[in-house]
């Protein structure tokens, strides 16, 4: 009852906020909830004249994948370019008129922003798709769209993004040309052919193979984020990245130990069975540009690629941790969060290593676990349909805890951090992280995580508003999720899936509350870029 009046405090004093903002636009203040960065000049000082063109030619790649991108999503950008500066500047932020947290317009004119952005004809039935006769429907790399007869034809990325892609190509091949690099001529010879036959196994082997180069370029069609209505289109993006090579080395001591911490999950071990690919290797970068869905909304702080599960069976992932946008997080957003949602004597476990380091294991965990069913459902994301997103992001999230707890605890970390660090700091993302609703895969598996750590009794929200963690709860609930999880993928069981998350991928009205109270404390939601 404490905690439900509360809540009704802290939404009337969300309502007396709003009321005194009435005079200033919905884009305004919704623009407040993502902290400006600017991403300073890169220290080019050990690159080479040819290395800091071939940076030039990246980003311009780049540019030319957000326009791609742009069309995938929205249409048009100069749409925008007319409106007010700030409803330009949050369009600009979303990639369209609708905020990405609760896919509603901020624009009006607009209705609800569409589960399957603009891979699909938004009056596309599911019968109609089910009835079309062309295997590459089921494609990351195809559109599906209406034909002149009224039905439905299946077009691949590299036609219909044809003069963009011959774009990005051509800058691939003119840095292969003046690169001093073989692995990295290789990589972009390999990757220029992948955009444009959209087939994409040999780029990623070559790309695994280019850990020589202080520079790197992650680009094309990965993550398919955006497809909320299958969950099977991937959307264009790219990251420019300049390596740390001191912390490049100590982090990759990790990758030799693949196979034990594979080993290490919790569950039953013929979940298991997957191996990861030897090639397997962990970068430590700056972000200096970002391109396309690597810049819409919130940012991610880290990657691990290639998604291919065949490709990652066979050559491994590579993980990519960005230094500066983890620290720019964790400051700006994460720290601040778990000091108005914490009670005191777990605030002082929040600490910026503990939250790198659970960062390093959950971008690990995304190439272990399962990636085909065993029991002939195919792989896990065919099995689980439009869930499969959201339970692997929560996946990845649990065990990484899960990972970094275990590894923290026997002193394999090269960090001075303690396990209660390692929980409170993931406890204070998780719920930090929940603001960013029930929208997409990765608000939902944040939310997933949130309420079944409160249902355990892990973390428990006080009178205050504040919340309690119970550590050897929130350790046993970490190790219990994360085996369900593990055997949902693995039995490919759609149905748990969808039972998941329709019980626990919800926003509570306790949730609701804490996310006024960190309005009201004025906690930035996310960071946007800027570059000097």
């Amino acid at each position: 009852m404490k905690n439900l009046q509360m809540a009704g405090v802290l939404l009337l004093a969300a309502a007396a906020l709003w009321s005194c903002q009435e005079g200033r636009s919905k884009a305004e203040r919704l623009l407040e909830n993502y902290a400006q960065v600017t991403i300073p000049a890169p220290d080019l000082s050990g690159i080479t004249d040819n290395g800091k063109e071939v940076l030039n030619l990246y980003r311009f790649a780049a540019d030319e994948a957000d326009a791609i991108y742009w069309k995938q999503v929205f249409g048009d950008k100069a749409f925008f370019s007319a409106l007010p500066a700030a409803e330009r500047e949050f369009a600009y932020v979303n990639y369209g008129p609708w905020n990405r947290i609760d896919r509603q317009p901020f624009i009006d004119g607009f209705g609800p922003k569409p589960a399957g952005a603009r891979f699909y004809p938004e009056d596309m039935t599911d019968q109609e798709f089910e009835a079309l006769d062309n295997p590459d429907k089921e494609s990351p790399y195809t559109l599906i769209q209406r034909n002149t007869q009224g039905g439905l034809d299946v077009v691949w990325y590299h036609d219909a993004y044809a003069s963009q892609v011959k774009k990005i190509a051509d800058y691939l091949r003119a840095a292969a040309d003046i690169t001093i690099k073989e692995s990295v001529r290789a990589y972009l010879l390999k990757k220029a052919d992948a955009l444009l036959t959209d087939k994409y196994y040999e780029s990623d082997y070559a790309w695994l193979q280019m850990d020589d180069s202080k520079m790197d370029l992650v680009i094309g069609p990965n993550e398919t984020i955006d497809d909320e209505r299958y969950g099977i289109k991937a959307s264009y993006g790219a990251y420019v990245l300049l390596k740390n090579l001191n912390r490049t080395a100590s982090l990759n001591k990790i990758t030799r130990r693949l196979p034990e911490l594979q080993a290490s999950l919790p569950g039953n071990p013929a979940y298991l069975t997957f191996v990861p690919g030897v090639a397997s290797n962990i970068f430590s970068c700056d972000v200096i540009y970002y391109g396309g869905y690597t810049n819409a909304g919130y940012k991610v702080i880290a990657i691990n690629f290639p998604y291919d599960a065949k490709a990652q069976e066979d050559f491994g992932t590579r993980t990519i941790l960005f230094d500066n946008i983890i620290r720019e997080k964790f400051n700006r957003t994460v720290f601040p969060a778990g000091n108005v949602l914490l009670e005191s004597a777990d605030r002082a476990h929040l600490d910026a290593n503990a939250f790198y380091w659970n960062i390093v294991f959950r971008e690990v965990a995304k190439g272990l676990g399962v990636k085909e069913t065993v029991n002939g459902k195919g792989t896990v994301a065919e099995a689980l349909g439009n869930e499969a997103l959201t339970m692997e992001k929560a996946k990845s999230n649990i065990l990484g805890a899960f990972l970094c707890m275990q590894e923290v605890e026997a002193h394999r970390v090269d960090a001075l951090i303690m396990k209660n660090d390692v929980i409170a700091t993931f406890v204070a993302n998780v719920i930090r992280s929940s603001r960013f609703g029930d929208g997409d895969a990765t608000g939902r598996a944040n939310l997933i995580i949130y309420n079944y750590l409160l249902e355990k009794g892990a973390i428990s929200r006080q009178a205050s508003g504040k919340y309690v963690i119970d550590y050897a709860a929130t350790e046993q609930a970490v190790s219990s999720l994360g085996e369900d999880l593990l055997r949902i993928q693995a039995t490919g069981d759609r149905t748990a899936a969808e039972e998941m998350v329709a019980r626990y991928g919800v926003v509570s009205s306790t949730l609701k509350a804490d996310i006024v109270n960190l309005e009201l404390e004025k906690i930035p939601v996310d960071i946007r870029v800027k570059y000097e």
